[in-house]
């Protein structure tokens, strides 16, 4: 039986399984994490409460956000045989190639005995979710030949990181900026990486193996590397007067504008939304808004062109306005995709949680999509096979 033709549509509209994790309203721009709006989330809550709600499908209450808290804090550490595998990489080593072999490796870093039932994998993903902050900070300072700064149990999630990237503990406004923006990272449904999670669990692979495979496809910079897509091109064009003429440029030659459109918005991304912002209240606070400046008129003359060439509209994602916002707040573009990593680890387990223990209806485990082939048939019986020797 042939399937019906995918017209090569990378499974775009193509329901592939049931999730209570994430529902995307493409059509409205809304956002939601297990029912909540990513607006309220990002007003109300923190990073501890999202990865809490997204692991275990409700908001905390006192008592567990503490202890979630407290065993995050607790597990923050690398082990000396970890950072010795990382200092073993050249220095040129891309961020998310160290990221992608250090969680990889992690099983035989952090043994832990034979447990394949739900708590087993959850113990898992706090570690990853404890852990991957450090990876990617001690990376950066190994790479430049920095001290290594340990985690401090004693700051949020957000401020530890940028307390270990770059030795100076941030003001509270930049850390609850940092995590509003590890919020609004933390989760978006069936997603190229979150995706790949899941194939690789249905496999009844590791925690750590499908995750490793996520990382490997938000390395692409049509996923995760975006928003370091966007600020390469900022740094590049140099002044805003340069904007339009480069806007003009890529697109007679038919190229992408990073950090335009989306793939499942019509709309306003809701997290661009609030990026956006952000990204004017950093550019006030710093009293740089030149990045600002670029990226509105970046998206000012692409809304334009695009109504003009196209009679359609297009709006910014969520990676136009991080890219100024992790600029003005220190951060280097290359490790831009890494920081979206440490905040996607909580959408990633919970997709493999979902995946290896579903509840009813249960899909078969081991995803095998079909294609169509499009191949020689050499006639209706198949290729006739002809020795190397006889080949003219």
């Amino acid at each position: 039986m042939v399937a019906q033709s995918t017209k090569n549509i990378g499974l775009r509209g193509i329901r592939v399984a049931d999730s209570s994790i994430c529902l995307i309203d493409g059509e409205n721009g809304k956002l939601y994490f297990r029912g909540y709006d990513i607006h309220d989330l990002a007003k109300y809550s923190s990073y501890y409460e999202v990865a809490y709600l997204l692991l275990h499908g409700a908001l905390p209450n006192q008592q567990e956000l503490e202890g979630f808290i407290s065993e995050l804090k607790s597990q923050r550490e690398l082990s000396s045989e970890m950072i010795s595998f990382l200092q073993t990489f050249p220095k040129s080593t891309p961020p998310m190639n160290v990221l992608q072999s250090a969680v990889a490796s992690m099983e035989g870093f952090y043994p832990m005995p034979p447990d394949e039932s739900r708590e087993g994998f959850v113990r898992k993903a706090t570690r990853l979710i404890a852990q991957m902050p450090t990876i990617v900070a001690s990376w950066d300072r190994i790479r430049k030949s920095l001290k290594l700064i340990p985690p401090d149990k004693k700051l949020s999630r957000a401020a530890n990181f940028l307390y270990m990237l770059k030795g100076e503990k941030p003001d509270e406004k930049t850390t609850r900026d940092f995590d509003v923006c590890l919020i609004l990272h933390a989760e978006h449904a069936f997603n190229a990486s979150s995706f790949a999670a899941r194939v690789v669990a249905s496999t009844r692979a590791s925690m750590y193996a499908a995750v490793s495979a996520a990382i490997g496809s938000l390395s692409g910079e049509l996923h995760g590397g975006a928003n370091s897509e966007v600020m390469g091109n900022l740094l590049g064009i140099g002044s805003p007067e340069k904007i339009e003429k480069w806007v003009m440029d890529q697109l007679n030659e038919g190229k992408r504008i990073m950090g335009m459109g989306h793939a499942v918005y019509k709309t306003m991304d809701p997290r661009a939304d609030v990026l956006k912002q952000m990204s004017e209240d950093l550019a006030k606070r710093t009293g740089d808004d030149k990045w600002l400046n670029m990226t509105k008129r970046m998206e000012e003359v692409t809304k334009r062109e695009f109504m003009k060439r196209r009679s359609a509209e297009i709006y910014p994602n969520v990676d136009l306005y991080s890219a100024s916002v992790y600029y003005m707040m220190g951060i280097t573009p290359d490790l831009y995709t890494p920081v979206f990593a440490l905040s996607r680890i909580a959408g990633w387990a919970a997709h493999i949680l979902e995946e290896r223990f579903p509840e009813p209806p249960v899909k078969p485990m081991l995803y095998r999509p079909l294609a169509e082939y499009r191949g020689n048939y050499c006639g209706t019986l198949g290729c006739e096979y002809v020795p190397l020797d006889k080949r003219t």
